[in-house]
């Protein structure tokens, strides 16, 4: 097991000016399960085959733990990639495709019997050793690739988005596997995917990648908590944070019908500024007993039996420039609510936030704005007079950091 680092690691294809990967510095510890994600074309799947040594690095290093492995050819930099098409010899058996990089390498015979029954127990597939890859179903094929790349026992193991062609519920089995199987295993593991949902359930850290350069990186209850940038809190969470850009009116911000006191540390933050950028999750948003806080109109209810989702969008927003709402550029707020009492569509709920978990964000560099905030109080804005509804849940979450 290693390190894995990057030190201003970058990568220009051929024919293009912009950066594939751009300077991007970056550190695995030993054993580490480290998730990449970001949308398509962010870079992602570059930065693993950069480290697997097959596209090139125009500039920066590439360590795998001490060793500087930048201009290293791949089959010496002692790691193995598992890749979303399985890539199995149709023509050999489970137990020939584990074994054959061994048998290439000219290991003993004994040796490569071993190896691919101690990864066939720890992967289940003992049954299936003298089977063809076309008598396997989706999720065993997987396995099988899994076990090919513990048999070599490398110094890191590669993943891209080897969970893709499989159907939902048996990702869901997969992807727990996989994550269970490299803390047994504790070797230093890269997983790319653009699943946020994945990153979150199985990544010790999270690094998130957007146009070649990196975000963040923290571990999957921070990256939740406390989002670095505007691009990360609408990227990771599902349903997407509700995201949207509000009037600063005196010390308020507003947005259609809505309205809220800014804290004092966020109106220090965006002195000058016409406008802040507010985050809130589903999650964070109640229904309003008393019809006090974010009027908004109910388009669908989706009610999945544990939860429901209300769509609606906040009343007044067309007379708004921009949109807030869950997803890019969306108008529609998604409301997480419980799936006792579900409105209809076309009616007027009121929701306020949980204080604690409103985040703010610059509409100028999209950076996070901290807040010092445990209570929250929203009113309508032409009934600002009102006694203002305030909503104490007690200090926020800590929030949990490697």
């Amino acid at each position: 097991m290693a390190t894995v680092t990057f030190e201003n690691a970058s990568r220009v294809y051929p024919g293009s000016t912009t950066p594939a990967v751009d300077s991007l510095s970056l550190e695995v510890q030993d054993g580490e399960f480290l998730v990449l994600v970001g949308p398509s074309g962010s870079g992602k799947s570059t930065a693993l085959r950069m480290l697997a040594g097959l596209e090139d690095v125009n500039s920066g290093r590439i360590y795998i733990g001490d060793r500087d492995v930048t201009d290293v050819t791949p089959k010496d930099r002692d790691i193995a990639m598992v890749f979303q098409n399985y890539a199995l010899y149709p023509h050999m058996t489970v137990a020939g495709n584990m074994g054959f990089a061994l048998k290439i390498a000219g290991e003993d015979k004994d040796v490569i019997r071993e190896r691919v029954e101690e990864a066939a127990r720890i992967l289940d597939l003992e049954p299936y050793l003298e089977r063809k890859p076309k008598a396997l179903s989706g999720g065993q094929r997987q396995r099988v690739a899994m076990g090919r790349a513990i048999v070599r026992k490398p110094q890191v193991f590669l993943m891209d988005e080897p969970l893709s062609n499989l159907d939902a519920k048996l990702r869901v089995q997969t992807r727990t596997q996989i994550a269970s199987l490299q803390r047994s295993l504790g070797v230093t593991t890269v997983y790319v995917t653009h699943d946020q949902t994945e990153a979150l359930t199985m990544g010790d850290r999270i690094a998130v990648l957007k146009d070649g350069i990196l975000q963040q990186v923290a571990s999957p209850a921070e990256m939740f908590s406390r989002p670095a940038n505007a691009f990360v809190a609408g990227f990771i969470g599902s349903p997407a944070m509700n995201l949207g850009d509000w009037r600063i009116d005196g010390n308020r911000a507003v947005f259609g019908d809505a309205s809220f006191d800014l804290p004092t540390d966020v109106l220090e933050a965006v002195r000058g500024d016409a406008r802040v950028t507010v985050g809130l999750r589903p999650e964070a948003l109640e229904l309003s007993p008393d019809q006090t806080g974010m009027p908004v109109k109910v388009t669908f209810v989706e009610s999945l039996g544990s939860d429901a989702y209300i769509y609606g969008t906040v009343v007044g927003a067309d007379r708004e420039d921009g949109n807030f709402g869950s997803g890019d550029a969306s108008e529609t707020l998604v409301i997480r609510i419980e799936p006792y009492d579900i409105p209809k569509a076309g009616e007027v709920v009121y929701v306020r936030p949980r204080g604690e978990y409103t985040h703010f964000f610059s509409t100028t560099t999209g950076a996070r704005i901290d807040s010092s905030v445990n209570e929250f109080s929203m009113v309508d804005v032409d009934n600002v007079s009102a006694e203002p509804t305030i909503h104490d849940e007690g200090p926020a979450d800590e929030v949990v950091t490697e």
